[in-house]
C-alpha cells in the first residue's frame, strides 16, 4: 500500500476538491455526511452535529493494537469561487481547469510566476485543493497505508474560513471521543497549507505551534459641527485617520520569536457612520485591525493597543486643542446596568445576517449611548472570536517529530504563520480574560470553548495564492512526500511513547 500512496493521495484530493463546499452553503452542510460515506473502509465512521448549526464534523477511526492515538485533522470548507469569473464552472475540476488557466494567463500576461508554475507540470489549480483538501487527502492516504500499532483518528471540520464553528465544537467533543473509545491521544496533526512564494523551502515545513489572532476594534466618537466651522467640533473621520496611521504595521504589535515574525497589524475595516451626504462632519467611525501573536496574552495585546490609541489621540489633541480620552469597552460597560448590557447584546445576537465585527459595533454603540458619556472619545475593544496561540510543551516529543520530518528534508517552524483551527485543539498559551471583558459579543454571538489541550503540530501541503483564482498546489510534494512524512511522524511518535 505504501508504494501506491502518491496515486491514492492524488485520487482522494481530486475527489474531495470536486465536491463543492463553500463556507455557509448547502454543499458545505452536506459535505460531512458525504465524506463519512466515502470513508466507510475504516473501523468506525460517524458525524457529530455543531450546536445551533446545520453543519457537522466527521470522525473516522482506524483502531490499532494500541490505545495510543494520533489525530489527523483539517477543514473541508472553502472560500467562494466568484473570483474565477468565466472559469467559475471549472473551479472544482482541477485537471479540466489547468489548461484553461494556462490559456488565460498566456493571453493576459498578468502573473508570469503562476504561468511558469502551471507550465512546469508541478502545480495544479482548483478551489480548495491547496486550502486544504490535498492535506486531508494526504492524511487519509497515510491512514489507509499505516500498518503500525497506533490508532489513527481522522477529524474533518466545517467552517474554518469564517468562525471555526467546527473546531470550536470539536474541541470538547475530541475529549469525549477519546474517553468513549478508550483512546490515548498523543498528538494532533493539522494538515493545513503553507503559502510559499519562493522555492518551496518554507512550505516544506513542520510547524510546532500556531500564531494566535485578536481583532482589535475602535469605536470613535467625534463632535459634530458644520463643515464651515470645523474648529468647533472634532471630526470622527480625522480621529480615525490618526488611529489608522498609528496602528498600520505598528512594530509594537509585531511579535518576534527568534527568526520568526508574527505579521504586524493591518486595518481590515475603517468607515465613518454617516448614512449620506450633508455638510455636517462625521459623528462616529468604526475601525478594526487584525493582530497576530506568539506568546502574548490578550491583556498584553490590549495594553499595547490602548497605548497606541492614546498616542494617536495625543497628536489629534494638539491639532484640535481638546483632549480625546481613549477608554476600554469594559470601562464604558461598567457605567451601564449589567442587565441592560446583556439585553443589548442578546438583541444584536438575534440578527443572523450580521458578521461578528458588525455586531460588536452595534453593541458598543448602544452601550456608549446608554453610558451617558459624551465625545470626543475612543472606545477600544475586541470584535470577533479570539484564536489563542498554541505551542508544543514536550521537548522529547518535539525532538522526535523534528527528526522524522528532517529525514524527508522538512524544516521546522515554531509557529504556523496563518490563523488555524490548531488554536482550539492544541496547547493554548495566554490568558483570554481581558478579551472576554472587552468583547461586546462574548457569550451572546459566540461561545468560546476551552482548548482541547493536546500536543498539536501542522504538516500540510504548500503552494501559492490560496483564496485566489490562481490558487495552486505543488503536487509532487502534496501527493508523494507529504503522506510519507505523516507516516514517519506517526511511527516516530508511536515508538517514543
Amino acid at each position: 500500500m505504501r508504494n501506491d500512496i502518491a496515486a491514492r493521495a492524488r485520487q482522494i484530493a481530486l475527489t474531495l476538491t470536486s465536491w463543492p463546499s463553500v463556507t455557509g452553503s448547502a454543499d458545505e452542510a452536506g459535505f460531512a455526511p458525504k465524506l463519512a460515506r466515502y470513508l466507510d473502509q475504516f473501523d468506525e465512521v460517524w458525524t457529530t452535529t455543531i450546536p445551533k448549526d446545520p453543519r457537522s464534523n466527521v470522525f473516522a477511526l482506524k483502531r490499532g493494537r494500541s490505545r495510543q492515538t494520533i489525530v489527523l485533522t483539517g477543514h473541508f470548507d472553502v472560500v467562494p469561487v466568484n473570483d474565477y469569473g468565466a472559469l467559475e464552472p471549472l473551479a472544482f475540476s482541477a485537471e479540466r481547469l489547468l489548461p484553461e488557466i494556462v490559456a488565460r494567463l498566456r493571453r493576459t500576461g498578468e502573473n508570469p510566476l503562476a504561468l511558469a508554475d502551471f507550465e512546469s507540470g508541478e502545480f495544479l489549480p482548483g478551489r480548495g485543493l491547496l486550502d486544504m483538501k490535498a492535506g486531508l487527502a494526504a492524511g487519509l492516504a497515510a491512514m489507509e497505508a499505516y500498518t503500525g500499532d497506533a490508532s489513527l483518528l481522522f477529524l474533518g471540520v466545517a467552517d474554518e474560513e469564517e468562525r471555526s464553528a467546527g473546531a470550536r465544537a470539536a474541541a470538547p467533543m475530541l475529549l469525549q471521543v477519546a474517553k468513549e473509545h478508550d483512546l490515548d491521544i498523543a498528538l494532533v496533526i493539522n494538515l493545513d497549507a503553507i503559502s510559499d512564494q519562493g522555492d518551496g523551502a518554507v512550505g516544506r515545513s513542520v510547524a510546532l505551534g500556531s500564531v494566535g489572532k485578536q481583532l482589535i476594534t475602535a469605536f470613535v466618537i467625534g463632535k459634530e459641527t458644520h463643515a464651515c466651522y470645523p474648529e468647533d467640533g472634532a471630526n470622527a473621520a480625522y480621529l480615525a485617520a490618526e488611529l489608522l496611521t498609528e496602528f498600520e504595521l505598528a512594530p509594537e504589535l509585531a511579535e518576534t520569536s527568534g527568526a520568526e515574525h508574527a505579521a504586524p497589524p493591518t486595518a481590515l475595516h475603517a468607515k465613518d457612520l454617516k448614512s449620506g451626504y450633508n455638510v455636517t462632519t462625521p459623528a462616529q467611525s468604526w475601525l478594526y485591525w487584525n493582530t497576530l501573536q506568539h506568546r502574548r496574552s490578550a491583556g498584553e495585546v490590549f495594553d499595547i493597543s490602548l497605548m497606541l490609541g492614546r498616542r494617536a489621540m495625543a497628536r489629534a489633541a494638539r491639532k484640535l486643542t481638546r483632549d480625546i480620552p481613549v477608554m476600554s469597552y469594559a470601562e464604558v460597560a461598567a457605567r451601564v446596568p449589567h442587565h441592560d448590557v446583556a439585553r443589548i447584546a442578546a438583541e444584536v445576537a438575534a440578527h443572523d445576517g450580521l458578521d461578528l465585527p458588525e455586531r460588536a459595533k452595534l453593541v458598543t454603540s448602544a452601550v456608549w449611548q446608554a453610558s451617558g458619556l459624551a465625545g470626543p472619545a475612543v472606545v477600544m475593544g475586541f470584535g470577533s472570536i479570539p484564536y489563542p496561540a498554541v505551542a508544543l510543551s514536550d521537548g522529547t516529543l518535539e525532538d522526535a517529530i523534528v527528526a522524522a520530518c528532517a529525514a524527508h528534508g522538512l524544516a521546522s517552524l515554531r509557529y504556523f504563520p496563518g490563523i488555524s483551527d490548531m488554536s482550539f485543539l492544541g496547547q493554548a498559551s495566554g490568558d483570554l480574560s481581558a478579551c472576554a471583558a472587552n468583547t461586546p459579543i462574548w457569550g451572546s454571538s459566540f461561545t468560546m470553548p476551552q482548548s482541547a489541550g493536546y500536543p498539536c503540530i501542522n504538516i500540510g501541503p504548500w503552494g501559492r495564492d490560496y483564496h485566489h483564482w490562481q490558487e495552486r498546489l505543488h503536487a509532487p510534494y502534496a501527493f508523494d512526500t507529504l503522506p510519507r512524512v505523516l507516516l514517519s511522524v506517526i511511527d516516530a511518535v508511536a515508538k517514543g511513547r
